[in-house]
Formats: structure tokens, sequence, C-alpha cells
């Protein structure tokens, strides 16, 4: 098989190399964190807390009594706080507030992070070929996901009943970060190499990695509907396999979305087929476990199994749910990590 030169890397200076790579991996570690105070700020109930979007403005928190108070106010038109929190005090709105704030002012930190890397490294000469391209749609990534933050918030905040936000915005949020933060993976690893040599991954690594973020954006249902702290027996729910509630005629399709039964159960089969698909490729790819990166992948996924297991027989307090969130994450970049591991020779730079 001919050797390709890897176009990311290719005429950029082993220092550039390096200083992109770097400025990958802690753009990742930031969307990693960003996604795990997402998580808590959905835990928490606190993503109603500031019912505007200010993109600029928005970035200085209250400075007086006066501002809180107003901002209370604000609040207390909700219906989270009519149907749910009524009553409330200051002190536990300034806590959930805090929270959604700290959210945002990440996704802010993230944003210029991302976009002053993006220029400087444009302005150094350092994006060769393909790379420009890609670091461009990484940022319009970036500022996508941020508009769908509002979208997300938005559904819960003016002339609604709802007391939590969608759960498919949500879901479409969580898989967002995702897609960004496995992007952001693929780029760092494809920088890594100076030479590769191609070949097909396997359609098991691809099929894995699809029922995997399928896992996750369930998993964001699960949380967005609380359905993690219904039905805390396991491997029953409430005694049964098949949970009565898992369809109600009156919800027709949006039971996926929106029935706290099905989102649970769905979540619970989707680990099942997990684990089972991943015991297929692990006797299909037996002998290169190391290559593959398959070794990984599985203990991570046993791991998060017996985790999540452990989360909902405790009926999913906030620290226990949001390991389960981060591990989940890992599970994701490992799968993504085979498919690379399977796709490329390594001839390290």
């Amino acid at each position: 098989m001919p050797l390709k030169i890897h176009k990311d890397s290719h005429n950029i200076s082993a220092g550039a190399t390096f200083t992109i790579r770097t400025w990958l991996f802690l753009l990742g570690l930031m969307v990693y964190g960003m996604i795990l105070v997402g998580g808590a700020t959905r835990l928490t109930d606190s993503g109603l807390s500031i019912t505007e979007w200010k993109p600029i403005s928005g970035i200085l928190p209250p400075m007086s009594d006066a501002e809180w108070k107003l901002l209370f106010e604000k609040y207390q038109q909700t219906a989270e706080y009519r149907l749910q929190n009524a009553g409330m005090s200051l002190a536990e709105f300034e806590y959930i507030y805090w929270w959604e704030w700290g959210h945002r002012f990440l996704g802010r930190l993230v944003g210029m992070f991302a976009v002053g890397g993006l220029a400087a490294f444009w302005l150094a000469g350092w994006l060769k070929r393909g790379m420009k391209t890609k670091l461009i749609v990484l940022v319009a990534l970036g500022g996508l996901q941020g508009a769908i933050g509002w979208w997300m918030v938005a559904s819960g905040i003016g002339d609604t009943d709802r007391v939590d936000v969608a759960p498919y915005r949500l879901m479409t949020h969580f898989g967002l970060a995702l897609i960004i933060l496995c992007y952001i993976y693929w780029l760092f690893m494809n920088l890594t190499l100076k030479s590769i040599r191609a070949r097909s991954a396997g359609i098991g690594f691809y099929i894995l990695f699809l029922l995997i973020f399928l896992q996750m954006a369930a998993g964001a249902l699960v949380a967005g509907l609380d359905a993690g702290r219904t039905y805390t027996d396991w491997p029953m729910m409430a005694g049964e396999f098949v949970p009565t509630g898992y369809w109600m005629e009156a919800l027709g399709v949006r039971n996926i979305f929106e029935n706290v039964a099905a989102a649970q159960f769905n979540h619970r089969i989707l680990a099942y087929v997990i684990v089972a698909f991943t015991l297929i490729m692990a006797i299909r790819y037996r002998r290169q476990w190391h290559r593959t990166g398959l070794g990984i992948l599985m203990f991570l996924i046993a791991l998060q199994v017996a985790w999540g297991i452990y989360t909902l027989m405790s009926a999913a307090p906030v620290s226990l749910a949001l390991v389960h969130q981060g591990l989940g994450v890992l599970v994701m970049l490992a799968s993504v990590r085979s498919i690379w591991r399977g796709r490329y020779s390594l001839s390290w730079n």
C-alpha cells in the first residue's frame, strides 16, 4: 500500500504542529468541562434561571442587590418558578443562577479561545491545505452550538407550561457538543502523524460509534425528563421488564422524547445492545485489540455499564450522574479512537 503524506501536517514545521496540537488538546478539555458543567446545570434545574440571551453584556454577573432582584423577578415569571419553585428564596435563586451563568461564561471562553487560535494560526501562515477549512468548520460549529443552546433555553421561557427545557432540544444541544468534541479529537489525532497508510477501519467500528452516540442522546433524554430517578430497580422496572407505561396513546411518537418510562427503557436496551455488539467485535478482532484500541474501549464500556447501574439504583444523585455522563463521553472518544486506529498505519513525527 503506497505511503500517503498526511495533508493536515504537511508543510507545517514541527513547532507549529506541536502548538496547534496543544491548542486542540486544551480546547478539547474545555469542551469536555463545558459538557460536565452543562450536565450539572441540567441536573440542578438551573438552566432557566437566566431568561435572556445577551452574548456580550451577559458576560457580567449581577453587581448589586437591585440587579439580583430584577433577575429574580424575571425568573419568577417562568412556568418553572410558578409550578415548581414557588416560594424560592433569593439565596436559592442565586445558587441556580451561578450554575447557568458559569455554563454560559465557559461557553464564551471556549468561543474566544477557538476564534483566537484560528486567527493566530492563520496570521502565522501555519494553516495549509484543508486544515484551514477544518478549523473554520470547527469554529462555525461552536457558534451554532451557542444558538442551539438559546433555542433550548427558550423552550422553557415565555408562554409555556414547561417546567424544564424541551427534552429533544436538550438532546440536540448535547449531541452537537459531542460531535464538536469528537471532531476536535479527530483533528488532534491527525496532527499526531506525519505520514499514514490509509485502509478501511471495518464497518463494525462505525456501527459501534453510532450506537454509542445514540445511547448518549438517549441519556440526554433521560436527564431532561429526570427519568433516572423514576425507576430505580434493576434489571426490572417497577418489577416489569417492559414497564406498563412504556407507550401512552396520547403521546404517539412523542413517547420517545417525552415519556419517562420509554426514555429509561430505551436507554437500558441500547446499553445491552452496545455490550453485545462490543463482545462480537472483541471476538472478530481478538488478535487486533492493541492495534484497534478495542481493549481500552471494552474496559470503559464495562465500567460505564457498572456505574450506570449503580447510579440508577442510587436514584441518580447529581454527583453520580455527572460521573456517568463523563464516563460516557470517554467511551465515545474511545470509539472514535478505535475508528482512527483501524484506518491508519502509524508513522510518527
